[in-house]
């Protein structure tokens, strides 16, 4: 089968060229993505370095971390479009590159699909000649069934006539997934493939892509800031940090219990306080904690620490109950007194900041806000779990 190479500069989908490399063979169990690489970049400003080693299952691999973090360089070394200094990147059986060996496929034998955030679509082209593209060297009537089938899947079966200015942004995008994947890629890599989409749009494609890979179970590589998108699709994470891989594992392992701040800023937890810890309870499966610079004790889940302790707490602002009275008969361990301090409107979310010796970030409803006649200066409960506050060690 050809592969779809993609020219660096105007990312446009060229010819596809026969491989020359041995045809992937997984066992479905194993890791079909094995990459140990290095890549710098010295001329730029500041110098970035890329250093990675990871096996990713079958299935979606979210790459999640902050812009600059390295997300879509990694996608490029993939991808051929960058060339690592050293290390070894693989997709099953075959070896992509390997700097001891000398071996560096190129682009357009690699057998990979690549979507871009600007997506590329060729304008002059219809979109069943965008989609067939990647396959324009296979008999004709193969290529109409080929992308015909695509279409289908992707549900813009009825468009295959117009052109990608008379399409929406929602269609675009299946067009560019329908022609990266006609070349039956052996691995497909999807820099923020949605994120300039309205919600119902992302999520019909998303369901789409799910049910296409749930038949051919290739390897997906996803590059993406938003916390649904990893939990909608992704198999396995990996969060960059300024070129390094700070945490690995599936997404509920590592969006729900981040072990260092920095992945906990990432992934929503809005506060993060340091505190000593004071005592531990360990028949209650808990223990004591205080925020540093406050008198604001906080039950919080047992850990192996002792007493003194320095640890760091992250909260999640949607976690926080605000009560105007100071509720009794609760579950809750954790009841604290403030006042708020400042608050804004944020589409249909109210985000308070509210002070009780440390600044806590909390987030209500508009219904919430208006019931409680929260404003500036308002006394207020924090109620909070003590399986809501998130443990890291310092």
């Amino acid at each position: 089968m050809g592969g779809v190479a993609v020219d660096v500069d105007s990312r446009a989908v060229l010819h596809p060229q026969p491989l020359t490399a041995n045809p992937i063979k997984t066992d479905g169990k194993s890791s079909t993505i094995v990459a140990k690489f290095s890549k710098t970049f010295a001329a730029t400003p500041e110098s970035f370095a890329l250093q990675v080693e990871f096996s990713a299952p079958r299935g979606i691999t979210i790459l999640f971390g902050a812009s600059g973090a390295g997300k879509t360089t990694l996608l490029n070394c993939f991808a051929g479009l960058e060339t690592p200094e050293a290390g070894r990147i693989s997709v099953g059986d075959v070896a992509l590159f390997d700097h001891e060996r000398g071996v560096n496929v190129p682009v357009a034998q690699r057998k990979i699909g690549y979507v871009f955030q600007d997506l590329a679509l060729f304008p002059h082209l219809t979109v069943e000649e965008n989609i067939r593209y990647g396959i324009s060297n296979r008999p004709r009537e193969q290529q109409k069934v080929s992308a015909g089938n695509l279409a289908r899947a992707f549900r813009i079966d009825h468009l295959l006539a117009r052109y990608p200015s008379e399409i929406s942004g929602g269609e675009r995008q299946r067009v560019a997934l329908a022609r990266a994947l006609i070349t039956e890629p052996c691995l497909l890599l999807l820099d923020e493939p949605v994120t300039a989409l309205d919600a119902p749009t992302k999520s019909l494609i998303l369901e789409d892509l799910l049910a296409w890979n749930r038949t051919h179970s290739i390897p997906i590589l996803y590059v993406t800031h938003n916390r649904d998108e990893v939990f909608a699709v992704g198999d396995w994470i990996l969060v960059l940090e300024k070129g390094n891989i700070v945490a690995q594992g599936t997404p509920q392992e590592v969006m729900s219990a981040p072990q260092q701040e920095s992945v906990a800023q990432l992934v929503g937890f809005e506060n993060i306080f340091d505190a000593t810890v004071l005592s531990v309870h360990p028949s209650r499966g808990t223990m004591t904690c205080r925020l540093n610079g406050s008198r604001v004790d906080l039950e919080t889940p047992l850990l192996r620490a002792g007493v003194g302790a320095q640890l760091r707490i992250g909260i999640r602002a949607g976690d926080i109950l605000l009560a105007t009275q100071n509720p009794l008969g609760l579950s809750a361990r954790n009841v604290i007194l403030g006042k708020v301090a400042w608050l804004v409107q944020r589409d249909a979310m109210v985000i308070l900041k509210v002070d009780c010796g440390v600044e806590a970030e909390v987030h209500v409803t508009l219904s919430a806000r208006d019931s409680l006649h929260l404003s500036i200066g308002r006394e207020v409960w924090l109620v909070l779990k003590t399986h809501s506050c998130h443990l890291m060690t310092t």
